[in-house]
């Protein structure tokens, strides 16, 4: 039976539109970024790297059981987060300078000894600095009505309600450090969004923001386009971007992550769980004990902490938070950071090891009476032996369910009284050197991870061999199987490693000597 001949021409016309998508989809697929092909296998060892597309995910990440926001286009909700974050930050940045501590900085007379946590004696406080008292009478003023007004006025944070994410801070040589660890957290089978900060529009690298993370769930967002758009009070530095990171996520829930830390595990389950259902923040602890002057409990209104009561340090390279529950802890913090070379970054650390913001986040909290956890668990440095002992290159954190359920049972790890397991491991910070492959096989760093002391090739984390038996994986391997990959693919798309040579060559040639032929 033939059919009429307008519906023929109607059928012609539906074939070759049809035929022209497919047409169209084909060729799209062939020219697409080898980045974003994962069955584009390279002939090295690593042919076997994992992928994560962005199609496998939608960028806004809702906790579970609330709803998804997935329905704005990129450009549409990058447009209104910036707005939202603007309009945020016209209001937030005169309330910092209202406050200003308008008198002499603290005299330091000392550094504090960095003293481990579990050697430290609780009744040897350090007091290196020195004000006049009128000085303190200043900060305490400014600080007493920075606070008054946090609880009085409406500061509302920009974000989307009900959604989760991780946060970085990133640019230059940090990029590709940056892009290794995502891969590590894509390696978990974690699908959270990823937002990371950059400085300004010269650290925005094309083809790493637009081709690169967006294949891993990514995207770039630039601070200065914030910043720019009000009146500037005062210069803000790059180590007090972590904070404002976190202020101009678009997420509720976040979890920031340093540039060259990574988790072992999905994060995922750290937003479901305890302790962060019930204390919407996690910290995780540093090495050492904290050195807080007594000047700042005076300027804060704050008891000084009996001796029993010292706690250790924080590191700041994780941190857990509810910007809808601590919004004015993260504000307190943010002040504590934009005041804080001269006046709280010696109050909150009097010069000790890592000085810096890692400690305002647990000192705006209690200032403010809003819980927290600290994982007690020690941070652990692991390495390779040398003549001189540890070479540690990386730090691990570990994990705050596991930690909170042990404390629950009154069982403390860390005072050394405790026969419990330890928590599993949760975290590596491989911070020190950073594990760049354009640098991290120089051998005149104090630390040369990938090297011996007679300069044969070593393996970098062999020690503690407990801890490192203990995450069950050769994670080693894994994580060196990223450097290859971001090496040799993306040797020539970095724009911190123009004009340098042979940095896939190295890499590939570290990885044949140590892993070439092992399974993780």
């Amino acid at each position: 039976m033939s059919w009429p001949r307008p519906c023929s021409r109607l059928r012609t016309l539906l074939l070759a539109v049809s035929l022209a998508f497919i047409l169209a989809w084909s060729l799209s697929q062939r020219h697409q970024s080898p980045i974003l092909r994962p069955h584009n296998i390279i002939t090295d060892p690593t042919a076997d790297r994992h992928s994560f597309s962005s199609s496998s995910s939608s960028f806004s990440a809702a906790p579970s059981g609330a709803a998804t926001t997935n329905g704005e286009s990129h450009a549409a909700a990058s447009g209104t987060h910036l707005a939202g974050h603007i309009k945020f930050w016209s209001k937030f940045q005169p309330l910092l300078a209202k406050y200003e501590p308008k008198c002499e900085p603290p005299l330091r007379l000392g550094n504090a000894a960095s003293v481990r946590f579990e050697q430290a004696d609780p009744n040897d406080r350090a007091d290196l600095l020195d004000m006049y008292p009128e000085d303190v009478e200043t900060m305490r003023t400014a600080h007493r009505g920075f606070v008054e007004d946090l609880r009085a006025q409406s500061l509302d944070l920009h974000y989307l309600p009900n959604t989760r994410g991780l946060v970085s801070t990133a640019g230059g040589s940090y990029l590709p450090v940056l892009v290794i660890s995502l891969r590590m957290l894509r390696q978990t089978g974690s699908e959270l969004p990823v937002e990371v900060f950059l400085a300004n529009d010269d650290e925005y690298e094309p083809y790493i923001c637009d081709v690169v993370l967006p294949s891993l769930n990514a995207r770039c967002v630039v601070l200065s386009h914030i910043f720019d758009a009000v009146p500037k009070t005062a210069e803000i530095q790059k180590y007090q971007f972590k904070l404002f990171a976190m202020l101009f996520s678009s997420f509720e829930e976040i979890l920031f992550l340093d540039a060259d830390a990574f988790p072992l595990l999905p994060p995922e389950t750290l937003f479901t769980s305890e302790p962060f259902r019930s204390k919407h923040m996690v910290t995780w602890p540093d090495f050492w004990a904290t050195t807080v002057s007594p000047y700042y409990y005076e300027i804060a209104a704050q008891p000084d902490p009996a001796a029993q009561s010292i706690r250790q340090s924080s590191e700041s390279g994780e941190l857990l938070l509810s910007k809808k529950t601590h919004t004015k802890s993260l504000l307190l913090s943010t002040y504590y950071n934009f005041w804080g070379p001269d006046f709280y970054y010696p109050l909150l650390s009097q010069g000790a090891a890592g000085e810096g913001d890692k400690e305002t986040f647990v000192a705006a909290a209690l200032a403010l009476g809003e819980p927290y956890y600290q994982v007690t668990e020690p941070i652990c440095a692991i390495g390779h032996g040398t003549k001189g002992g540890l070479a540690g290159s990386a730090m691990v954190q570990f994990d705050p369910t596991e930690d909170y359920a042990l404390t629950q049972q009154g069982e403390w790890r860390v005072l050394g009284t405790s026969k419990a397991a330890p928590p599993r491991a949760f975290f590596i910070h491989a911070n020190f050197p950073k594990f760049n492959p354009a640098t991290v096989f120089n051998k005149d760093q104090s630390v040369t991870p990938a090297f011996a002391d007679d300069g044969s090739y070593t393996r970098a984390w062999t020690i503690p061999e407990e801890v490192i038996q203990d995450f069950g994986v050769d994670v080693e391997r894994r994580f060196w199987k990223e450097i290859v990959w971001t090496a040799c693919e993306l040797e020539h798309k970095f724009d911190s490693w123009k004009g340098q040579k042979g940095i896939c060559k190295q890499a590939k040639r570290y990885w044949t000597a140590m892993f070439a032929g092992k399974r993780s």
